[in-house]
């Protein structure tokens, strides 16, 4: 059976959206109950869908491992504090995309977030705009 594959236009302005939410998700216009949360979430996301648009013949389960995969690595490695990545960390585009701690909850939420695109993919996306 001949894998669909994933319109690259699309999932161009599917990151773009994404990282706008994700920097609007840094704003104060977010309540506190998800605040620490949305942008963790929104980043899986943003993973799964750069995943989409590189690999457009992938996978949807594929690209929700490998894009929960990316998203792990990252959380636990910073867990790593050597003198020159933490410099890195301080800047504010390595800030934004490698964290800054280590937090348990920011592995649930890259789940939460990574599944969200993976059933938005399954259920609106792939009806749609697959060519």
């Amino acid at each position: 059976m001949a894998i669909p594959k994933r319109n690259r236009l699309l999932y161009f302005f599917l990151i773009l959206l994404t990282i706008a939410s994700g920097l609007f998700s840094r704003t104060d216009y977010i309540p506190d109950v998800v605040y620490p949360y949305l942008g963790d979430a929104l980043y899986a996301v943003l993973i799964y869908f750069l995943i989409g648009f590189l690999f457009p013949s992938l996978r949807p389960l594929k690209t929700l491992l490998i894009g929960i995969g990316c998203c792990f690595f990252i959380e636990i490695f910073q867990l790593y504090e050597a003198e020159w990545i933490v410099r890195i960390r301080q800047t504010r585009i390595g800030g934004l995309i490698l964290g800054h701690g280590f937090l348990w909850s920011d592995l649930l939420a890259y789940l939460i977030g990574a599944f969200v695109a993976f059933l938005l993919e399954q259920k609106l996306l792939k009806r749609f705009f697959y060519k």
